[in-house]
């Protein structure tokens, strides 16, 4: 069942509350939250990738959904049980400690995946190869760019978009070529890089938590 407005504003209303130059993104959020929503709903995955700063981001976020933000995700009784069938003392251990995700994974992480490519092939082509190597029709590419231009979130787009995956942007006040490009644009409003880079960590988290509440609360 999606989550009504009134769910949704509840959290979008506290994150303006200490930020309020995201009160442009309100209707942006939340779009990004609904596209969120469906995808893993339908058993797809999301798929990260920035650069530099926004590289941290991409991890940051990833950490966020595949275990707990706010609240105890606790496998189910049936997996618990499987677990203790296999191994009744390491099933019983587990089924205190592991946690529900929901799949999100960082294309910035594989080191050895990236740098081949880039050594071998095109520097700027790297998201671009994972996300045509990962990704799956109904799966999201949340593309972090302050500038909006980044060329190797661009052609990672591209690919995203041949794959009918969606993408998320996530940039600056211009938007740059990743908002045209994106099925939702959030498009925080700030110029200089380190600046936007504070207000996309909020908007990230609110994200998180929405979806959160929704699978596990």
């Amino acid at each position: 069942m999606r989550r009504t407005d009134e769910e949704l504003i509840k959290h979008i209303e506290n994150l303006i509350k200490r930020y309020p130059e995201l009160n442009i993104c309100r209707e942006d959020i939340i779009n990004a939250y609904r596209t969120l929503e469906t995808c893993f709903e339908n058993g797809g995955k999301l798929l990260i990738a920035g650069n530099g700063g926004s590289a941290a981001d991409s991890e940051h976020m990833a950490g966020e959904l595949m275990k707990r933000f706010r609240i105890p995700r606790p496998v189910s009784r049936e997996f618990s049980k499987k677990m203790c069938d296999v191994d009744k003392e390491i099933g019983a251990s587990l089924s205190k400690n592991l946690e529900c995700s929901l799949m999100a994974i960082p294309l910035v992480a594989h080191e050895a995946l990236t740098t081949a490519y880039i050594n071998d092939v095109d520097g700027l082509g790297v998201f671009a190869q994972q996300l045509f190597g990962y990704g799956r029709g109904g799966d999201v590419f949340l593309g972090i760019s302050t500038s909006g231009n980044s060329k190797n979130i661009i052609n990672a787009a591209v690919v995203a978009k041949a794959s009918g995956i969606k993408i998320i942007g996530l940039t600056g006040r211009t938007g740059g070529r990743l908002a045209e490009f994106s099925d939702v644009a959030v498009c925080v409003p700030r110029d200089e890089t380190y600046l936007i880079q504070e207000l996309h960590l909020p908007v990230y988290h609110c994200l998180c938590m929405m979806l959160e509440e929704h699978f596990f609360g």
